[in-house]
């Protein structure tokens, strides 16, 4: 048992023995450097704190760019609320320093040394016990007794609390040697606050770099991206995403002038790795994002990688900046989902790229992506669509043939349009040598295996798609619907869970949910998943089989014509399955021929589906998994 300093201003309270800032019972999320410069300010409070006397005072012996100063005050500032125009907590001095101006006040309190980990429940007051100046020896004596009674059950609760505290949030910790990075997004400091996209995308394009180092795991965008502008503790972040190292930093443009200031930072204790700041012109910006890269690789070599070769990041630069912003705009319009809007945003993007530089390969992958979006989803014309998202992608290959996107939007036409297995699994094969640790290369080589029946292929794919995007919620919707496809229902329930837990709306989530309950017998519990179901035509499905399941036949015919009369153009094969679901073979052919003729993107799942059970012994199911290519 021992007390500790706890420095308290206004509603806020810093504990620099446990590393944590709260307000009141809420705990704030605070990366370890930049705590550490709010402790340092706060010791100081009152007075000037140069710069240099904080960069010798927190990275002793070790050159680090005052840039990442910046980066550290604006992140107090947001954990504080604070406002640098009219500020309550930290005071910039221009050219001269920082002075944190609130009054700090400072409290002992108790702490069992051990009983709690460094995140543990709040440690509690000193209980204060006035003895009587006057009081008899004896009266002394039961006082002091119970004194001492009521500290040792206050410190007994602490143990308990830190106990069960530790044991409900123990996370899971890279183990040791681990040779991972999270990038997280690249802040946005530039004046006018308008170049999101611009940071966005150069997050984005490190990340597609470090994936190409052997021997190092890169956590994919869509996961690193779940912590945009949340400002959490580095430690929180490792946990979360399952690695060693963070690469973090701020993009600052100003016309065709950007800095990128970039650091490489332990996830468990904060300590930096290495840092830099660029300067740069925006023509020279593959350059920086290639030096940043190599700079990283370098650093994780000499630390982590124990001598494996690092090797070049490469790419397919282009000498027009307007052209490449283009692009950037292009991956952020994509990045937002696939709402119409966006999507075409996003083409229009990709054709302003090749229109400044035809030449420019990842702008065609780019174009095939949306194009290949657009035709899936019945947003324009499915043949066209399709035609124009082949035709790009074969253009970025022949630009370049060490693009992996060129490959793996091409590998998706072959999928969902061509029906062209082998062609198929050879782009996409290509598409992993080139980037090994592309976690949405890997999902879509396991929606391949899915589509050809290979379902333990597929689950494995799956799961190691996962460990590099464990925050993608749809990579675990997958997984769940591909376990459902094996029978595996209770393991296909764990990982629906998880993908609702990351993404309440997520549309198929309660379709996949209800339909397992409708194998397993639960017809009413299927019903009342059916009607949770965000997405439009997979709720009108749901509610048709469940109806049906129940003998309530008009309402599920209700549901049913519903969807024909608003999904017949873009949902052939749903409404194929539902006929074979409810045993009318006749009309679920039509249906399936249909969706052949249409080249249904769903159509593919026909091999694998359990719904399309009644029809496996009509000689026409064998027909049409020839005609659609299936091998044998």
């Amino acid at each position: 048992m021992k007390a500790k300093l706890i420095k308290s201003f206004l509603s806020f309270q810093l504990d620099p023995e446990n590393h944590s800032l709260s307000r009141g019972e809420e705990r704030l999320q605070i990366t370890p450097k930049a705590f550490d410069v709010l402790c340092h300010l706060v010791e100081k409070a009152g007075s000037l704190v140069s710069q240099e006397e904080l960069l010798e005072a927190l990275w002793p012996e070790t050159y680090v760019n005052p840039e990442v100063l910046r980066k550290y005050i604006l992140e107090i500032r947001r954990a504080l609320g604070d406002r640098p125009e009219k500020p309550v907590f930290v005071e910039t001095v221009t050219k001269r320093g920082y002075r944190f101006i609130a009054p700090v006040t400072e409290e002992n309190v108790i702490s069992l040394e051990g009983a709690s980990s460094p995140e543990g429940p709040p440690v509690l007051p000193v209980p204060q016990t006035t003895l009587p100046e006057q009081e008899s020896s004896s009266d002394n004596t039961t006082l002091r007794k119970l004194a001492i009674s009521t500290v040792l059950i206050v410190i007994a609760a602490v143990a308990i609390a830190g106990y069960f505290w530790r044991l409900r949030n123990r996370v899971k910790a890279p183990p040791p040697g681990n040779t991972s990075i999270a990038v997280l997004p690249f802040t946005d400091l530039s004046p006018g606050k308008d170049q999101e996209y611009f940071s966005d995308g150069l997050t984005e394009e490190l990340i597609t770099n470090l994936a190409k180092l052997p021997g190092l795991k890169v956590v994919a965008r869509s996961s690193a991206f779940q912590f945009k502008g949340k400002n959490e503790d580095l430690r929180t972040v490792g946990q979360k995403l399952g690695v060693a190292t963070v690469l973090e930093g701020s993009v600052r443009k100003d016309g065709d002038h950007v800095r990128i200031t970039a650091e490489l930072i332990k996830a468990d204790d904060g300590f930096q790795l290495w840092s830099e700041t660029y300067d740069r012109d925006i023509s020279h910006i593959f350059a920086a994002q290639d030096e940043i890269a190599r700079a990283v690789s370098e650093a994780l070599q000499l630390r982590l990688l124990s001598g494996n070769n690092a090797v070049s990041p490469g790419g397919s630069p282009t000498t027009n900046s307007q052209a490449y912003e283009a692009y950037l705009q292009g991956q952020y319009f994509i990045a937002r989902g696939q709402d119409k809007e966006d999507l075409e945003k996003a083409l229009s993007s990709a054709d302003q790229a090749i229109k400044l530089d035809a030449g420019y390969a990842p702008a065609w992958a780019q174009r095939a992506q949306v194009l290949q979006t657009l035709a899936s989803v019945a947003l324009i014309e499915n043949a066209d669509g399709f035609r124009r998202a082949r035709e790009s992608a074969e253009k970025a290959i022949a630009l370049d043939p060490n693009l992996a996107t060129g490959y793996m939007a091409l590998g998706l036409v072959q999928i969902n349009h061509d029906w062209d297995w082998e062609g198929a699994d050879e782009s996409l094969k290509k598409a992993g040598v080139l980037e090994p640790g592309n976690a949405t290369v890997l999902g879509n080589r396991a929606y391949l295996a899915r589509n050809l029946g290979q379902l333990e292929k597929a689950i494995e794919l799956r799961r190691a798609a996962i460990a590099l995007d464990p925050l993608r919620a749809n990579f675990h919707l997958a997984l769940g619907y591909e376990l459902f496809l094996l029978g595996r229902f209770d393991e296909a329930k764990a990982a629906l869970q998880r993908a609702q837990e990351l993404n309440p709306q997520l549309s198929s989530l309660h379709l996949t949910r209800g339909t397992i309950l409708l194998l397993e017998g639960h017809q009413l519990e299927s019903l009342a998943e059916m009607e949770k179901e965000t997405g439009e035509w997979e709720k009108l499905s749901g509610e048709s089989m469940a109806y049906y399941a129940l003998q309530r036949r008009e309402d599920s015919d209700h549901a049913l014509n519903k969807l024909i009369a608003t999904h017949q153009n873009d949902c052939a094969y749903q409404i194929a399955e539902l006929y074979a679901y409810r045993q009318e073979t006749e009309k679920a052919f039509k249906w399936l021929d249909r969706a052949f003729q249409q080249r249904d993107p769903g159509a593919p799942d026909l091999k694998s589906n359990p719904l399309m059970r009644s029809l496996r012994g009509d000689p026409r199911y064998f027909e049409l998994l020839k005609k659609m290519r299936f091998p044998n």
